[in-house]
C-alpha cells in the first residue's frame, strides 16, 4: 500500500527545521504550536518513525528525519512549481532584490537560495548598498523588495534590535577611543558618533571604510572598536557598556514595490520572516 505524504505536513516540517524552534516556525507556516506539534505527530504516524528528538530544549533530527528532510524539500518544490505552472502566476522577469551588507551572507544562503530553486525560471538580481541607495532605487522602481536598517520607530519594521558597541574589551578602556566606522550615509556612524559626543568621551576615528568586511576586520584585528548589531560578529558578545555611551535600537525593515507581482509577495514574505530569525 502506497503512503501519501501530506504536502501541509512537510511544509510545516521544514519551517520547524529552517527556523530551529516550533515556536518561531509558526510564524512560517501560520498556525499555532499546539497545531505544530499535532502536525508533527501525524507526520511521524505516517512514517511509522520519529523525526525529531529533545536535547534539552532543541528540537534535533533523528537519522529518519535527516532522511527525510532533503526529500521534503524536493516534493515541496515540485509542488510549489507545478502551481504556479497552473495557475500561469510565473514572474516574466528577474526578482530584484536590495539588501545591506548585514543581511546579505544570511540571506544568499538562505532565503535567496530557496526561492531560486522554486523559481528556476526566474533570474535573481541581488544589489548590496546602504540603506539610502536601496530606497532610492525602490523608489525609482529599480528593486522589487528591500530589507534595510531603519528607525527604531519605523511602521515597516520587521524587528527591533539593539545597537552595541563590539571590539577588544581593553580598547573600551583606552583614555582616547579608537573607532571604526562606515563611510557616510551608515545609521550606525551617527548613532556611534553622536553618542559619543553626547557622552564627552574622548575617541579619534582609526578606520573609515565602505566596506562592512573591512570594518570587521579592523575590529577582529584589535584596531579599533565599532557600533553594530549581534548578526555583526555572531560568534562573540558585544561589548559591555560600562565604559561606552548607550545606543539607541535599530529595526531592520523590509519594504516591496507598490505594484508587487505574486512571486515578488511572496519572496517578500520569505524575506520578512527571515529577518524575524536574525
Amino acid at each position: 500500500m502506497v503512503t501519501n505524504l501530506p504536502t501541509e505536513l512537510l511544509r510545516s516540517f521544514v519551517a520547524i527545521v529552517d527556523s530551529g524552534s516550533m515556536l518561531r516556525a509558526t510564524e512560517r507556516v501560520f498556525v499555532t504550536q499546539s497545531a505544530l506539534s499535532l502536525q508533527m505527530k501525524r507526520l511521524e504516524e505516517t512514517v511509522l518513525t520519529p523525526l525529531f528528538h529533545r536535547e534539552g530544549r532543541r528540537l534535533v533530527l533523528t537519522p529518519a528525519g535527516q532522511t527525510l528532510l532533503p526529500r521534503a524539500r524536493e516534493i515541496l518544490a515540485l509542488n510549489d512549481r507545478a502551481v504556479v505552472a497552473l495557475t500561469g502566476d510565473a514572474l516574466a522577469g528577474p526578482a530584484r532584490v536590495g539588501l545591506v551588507q548585514d543581511f546579505a551572507e544570511t540571506l544568499l544562503s538562505g532565503v535567496l537560495a530557496r526561492f531560486a530553486q522554486l523559481n528556476p525560471d526566474t533570474q535573481l538580481q541581488v544589489r548590496v548598498a546602504g540603506s539610502p541607495e536601496l530606497l532610492g532605487l525602490l523608489e525609482a522602481d529599480r528593486l522589487d523588495v528591500v530589507l534595510c536598517m531603519g528607525a527604531a520607530d519605523d511602521p515597516r519594521a520587521a524587528r527591533v534590535v539593539p545597537m552595541a558597541w563590539h571590539g577588544d574589551a581593553a580598547l573600551a578602556e583606552s583614555d582616547v577611543l579608537p573607532v571604526a566606522i562606515l563611510e557616510s550615509p551608515c545609521r550606525f556612524r551617527d548613532a556611534a558618533l553622536a553618542a559619543l559626543e553626547r557622552d564627552g568621551r574622548p575617541f579619534r576615528v582609526a578606520l573609515e571604510t565602505p566596506s562592512l568586511s573591512a570594518l570587521r576586520a579592523a575590529v577582529q584585528a584589535g584596531l579599533a572598536v565599532t557600533c553594530r548589531t549581534a548578526l555583526f560578529l555572531p560568534e562573540r558578545a558585544p561589548l559591555a557598556s560600562n565604559h561606552l555611551p548607550s545606543l539607541p535600537d535599530v529595526a531592520y525593515v523590509q519594504r516591496i514595490n507598490d505594484t508587487p507581482h505574486a512571486s515578488i509577495v511572496k519572496l517578500g514574505q520569505l524575506i520578512h520572516a527571515a529577518a524575524l530569525d536574525l
